[in-house]
């Protein structure tokens, strides 16, 4: 790998905001969000091929490097393989949100979004709202169409966030809907 590629000093940065990943777990989280980036899609295709190519390595070698970070620890292969509780990404991850902000003020936009994919699942993401975009930094995926309350899933979210934002700011929520 180059060493003016950015992959390394991404895989760097990660792996220090997300201390609670191993190290394993970090740097292919890194990557997925490398390749994504520069290549502008989250195909895993796309993105394997770009980082065969600045890593020298196989396509099918990286592909499935990206397939088992996402997968259930059953559907893995090897004896240590683990489930990646992406639960405890939240907090760090609004954390790092709220350290690299630039604002002015003291206050903090969440929106809070329910997206349903087809008949079969629904998103409930909270994200941070900021220069016209939205940056996610928790979600739920529940079945879509089932009955029953979102308000516990919204609750737990919130918890998981609660101790990331210093006291001095005041969060503001949104909604679109519900």
């Amino acid at each position: 790998m180059s060493k003016d590629s950015g992959l390394n000093s991404w895989i760097a940065i990660v792996s220090q905001r997300l201390p609670q990943r191993s190290q394993p777990q970090a740097k292919v989280l890194a990557m997925w969000s490398f390749g994504i980036g520069m290549m502008q899609s989250t195909g895993l295709t796309t993105v394997a091929v770009f980082l065969a190519q600045l890593l020298g390595e196989k396509e099918n070698t990286v592909r499935q490097r990206l397939r088992e970070w996402y997968r259930d620890a059953k559907d893995k292969k090897g004896n240590q393989r683990q489930q990646i509780d992406v639960t405890k990404c939240f907090a760090p991850l609004l954390a790092w949100v709220v350290d690299k902000w630039h604002s002015t003020d003291s206050q903090l936009a969440l929106g809070i979004d329910a997206t349903t994919l087809g008949s079969r699942f629904t998103v409930l993401a909270i994200s941070v709202l900021i220069r016209g975009c939205a940056v996610p930094v928790a979600w739920k995926v529940v079945t879509a169409n089932k009955p029953g309350a979102w308000k516990p899933y919204w609750l737990e979210l919130f918890d998981h966030l609660k101790h990331s934002i210093p006291p001095e700011m005041t969060v503001i929520v949104t909604a679109d809907r519900g």
